[in-house]
């Protein structure tokens, strides 16, 4: 029968650390945390006990402990062969609560669970809550397509490991449709980004649930549970591609695209997002029609900007208003015909890791256009035309410089051309 050890969290540590109990059986490896904790200085290595010492009065107590633990886990272990069930780590884990926590068992919730209730109750944005059941989702395939229980204690670095190796490869995920039939679907590699998008969420459920007083494992804290990303190259439009869009004749043929590429250039010439840019009515236009004064959603933040000639010329065509906003999805669609239709098609090269491998791949720039484009064209050309970079940044939000400048699209070119007007290079 295999036997029960314990292995200090951090045993060089000067704080008193977790102690952990390990249970290895049929090439299975139960992990397991104590909830105690103990200077190392008083621990027994070689015993895997508290050392019998003065100057730790509660050793006897905490070996108690470690020995029941040790103890319940083997019978726990021995209890499920008896009744001919495949003893899992879940399974011991779910054993120890019951010895742990008795009464209060029931009461315990598992970390899905709790991450679901956390999404239902939370208050946050639409897309973040998105974002959040999107992980749920991808927690729920990995456990059903690896068979690896997930829970409080087990979010580790060997989880990490693991569930990143998941993401990074193809394979297939068994589902039930809306019917209850089980519909078998293909799963691609996913990107750097979304990946660390995944591990984020993680580590904020992992966060709440410590906030409250649910789990003591502090292992998502770990320098290497990181939350990965890149910079992916991401497209702007110059102010001649903006001119070409501009003048584009759509009042016949092309009228359902007019009030689109309106709403588009208001933003390209304002960096206001689009979930701002709905928001603004007759009376934000202040100072006789030269600027818009708004509190943005996100941030909450009030920005007073000046309006760009063609700005005031589409307030004026809509008498004193913006032209109305449709829902992204269409209007990213729209977006695309309407770059095709200004001849906006050079060849893009976007370089990204996905499935761990970097590739390049090659796109007509007009199939990359997006609403978001408008406020990363909107700082770039601002950047580009020598707007100081704290008055872009009032604008577009950013915090820090470091973050603006990874936000911004200039070419090895076009960074040369800026220079060019440099006193330093023009002397």
């Amino acid at each position: 029968m295999a036997e029960a050890t314990f292995v200090l969290k951090e045993p060089k540590s000067k704080e008193p650390t977790l102690i952990y109990l390990f249970y290895n059986f049929n090439k299975q490896r139960l992990k397991y945390s104590t909830g105690e904790k103990i200077l190392p200085k008083f621990w027994n290595e070689r015993n895997q006990r508290a050392r019998e010492t003065n100057a730790f009065p509660s050793y006897a107590s905490l070996n108690n402990t470690l020995d029941n633990l040790a103890r319940n886990v083997k019978e726990a272990h021995r209890d499920l062969i008896n009744a001919n069930k495949q003893p899992t780590p879940y399974k011991l884990k779910d054993a120890l609560d019951k010895s742990q926590f008795k009464e209060d068992y029931g009461q315990k919730i598992s970390f899905l669970k709790f991450a679901q209730e956390l999404t239902k109750e939370s208050n946050r944005k639409a897309n973040t809550v998105k974002q959040w059941n999107q992980t749920l989702n991808k927690l729920k395939e990995f456990r059903q397509d690896t068979k690896t229980e997930i829970d409080f204690d087990t979010i580790d670095m060997d989880f990490y490991n693991k569930f990143i190796h998941y993401l990074n490869k193809k394979g297939y995920t068994k589902i039930l449709n809306k019917e209850g039939q089980e519909k078998t679907i293909t799963r691609l590699e996913y990107s750097k980004n979304t990946i660390g998008g995944f591990i984020k969420n993680i580590k904020i459920f992992m966060n709440e649930a410590v906030d409250r007083n649910l789990t003591k494992n502090y292992e998502y804290k770990n320098r290497r549970f990181k939350v990965m990303e890149e910079q992916v190259d991401k497209i702007y439009l110059s102010q001649k591609e903006l001119l070409k869009i501009y003048d584009l004749k759509l009042v016949t043929t092309y009228q359902r695209l007019e009030k689109v590429r309106d709403i588009f250039i208001v933003a390209c010439y304002t960096g206001l997002r689009f979930s701002d840019l709905i928001q603004v009515k007759p009376e934000n236009i202040i100072n006789n029609g030269t600027q818009i004064k708004i509190k943005t959603e996100k941030t909450g933040e009030l920005v007073i900007i000046p309006l760009h000639k063609y700005v005031k010329e589409i307030i004026k065509k809509y008498n004193g208003s913006l032209p109305p906003a449709i829902s992204n999805q269409p209007m990213n669609r729209y977006l695309k015909e309407i770059a095709d239709l200004a001849e906006i098609n050079e060849p893009v090269k976007i370089g990204i890791t996905r499935g761990g491998k970097s590739t390049n791949d090659v796109f007509k720039k007009s199939d990359l256009v997006t609403t978001h484009t408008a406020r990363r064209s909107f700082a770039t050309n601002a950047y580009l035309m020598d707007v100081p970079t704290i008055s872009i940044m009032k604008i577009t939000g950013h915090k820090t410089e470091k973050s603006f400048m990874k936000y911004i699209r200039i070419s090895q070119e076009e960074n040369a051309n800026k220079l060019l007007s440099h006193p330093f290079f023009s002397n």
